[in-house]
């Protein structure tokens, strides 16, 4: 009899063992975002706090026909979630790569997601790739999407959700054209993607190498700017205009703005 309850003994405390194993692991929380098809522009969502709603929105009127400060509230309202889900992305996304760096056995799957992300941002090896696949300040990007979007009134911003003018090169992918030059320039599903393709750009183009290394010592807006000049034929007047936008709307007040932790769900 004693032989036949060890066993059973022995299965209930492993079981028991894996029910504690299972509540003490953390289960991941995953970020679902929000996605509104809006038909007014009141039906945007106001920044009323550092807490940011995950929210995408979709066919995005026309901001022309309100006052310059409603406007400029309002593409604000609208650019920064996406900017905020864009950085998290990107976060995600290196963090898998930082935990590469520190696992001495890859899968396959893992040297495919590698190489594809060292392609992606022409790095040269894992460290390289991590300095690049960093973001920097959300006021630097606003500032940016304001004068590449003319506030959100530019063609590209209203036909592909484009704010930063990111060309097309690759016929079979969801383009419009710039003009009769035979420029194309990429339509996205929402303006998050915009958003990550010019972190991307600013990751991988050899003009920005400054500002990259830059980013490394500091997050401070001021000492980042000029290491932008190369962005625009305007140089020197381009970073000067950037720092008028930045200080008239005071967006360094949006540096510290977050993603509401209520939208991350464990799955």
């Amino acid at each position: 009899m004693q032989d036949r309850i060890k066993p059973l003994a022995t299965v209930y405390f492993l079981a028991a063992l894996s029910l504690l194993l299972s509540a003490c692991i953390e289960k991941e929380k995953v970020l679902k975002p929000k996605i509104i098809s809006i038909t007014n522009v009141d039906e945007v969502l106001p920044l009323n706090d550092s807490l940011v709603s995950p929210v995408l929105y979709q066919n995005i009127p026309d901001l022309g026909k309100l006052t310059v400060r409603e406007f400029k509230e309002k593409f604000i309202a609208i650019v920064l979630p996406a900017v905020l889900i864009a950085r998290h992305h990107m976060a995600l996304e290196r963090k898998q790569v930082m935990e590469l760096s520190e696992n001495e056995s890859w899968s396959e799957m893992d040297s495919t997601f590698y190489l594809n992300q060292k392609l992606r941002f022409r790095a040269s090896d894992i460290t390289d790739l991590l300095n690049r696949m960093t973001t920097h300040p959300n006021s630097i990007t606003l500032a940016q999407a304001a004068v590449e979007s003319g506030w959100g009134s530019s063609r590209f911003f209203k036909e592909g959700n484009n704010l930063f003018g990111i060309w097309s090169y690759t016929a079979g992918e969801p383009r419009m054209p710039a003009n009769e030059s035979g420029v194309y320039l990429r339509r996205y599903t929402d303006i998050s993607g915009s958003i990550e393709d010019y972190f991307v750009m600013i990751g991988r183009a050899h003009a920005y190498r400054a500002f990259r290394r830059a980013k490394v010592q500091s997050q401070e807006v001021g000492q980042l700017l000029p290491h932008l000049k190369y962005y625009s034929q305007r140089g020197k007047a381009y970073i000067n205009q950037l720092k008028l936008i930045i200080d008239q709307n005071d967006l360094t007040r949006y540096d510290h703005f977050q993603l509401d932790p209520g939208y991350f769900v464990e799955e």
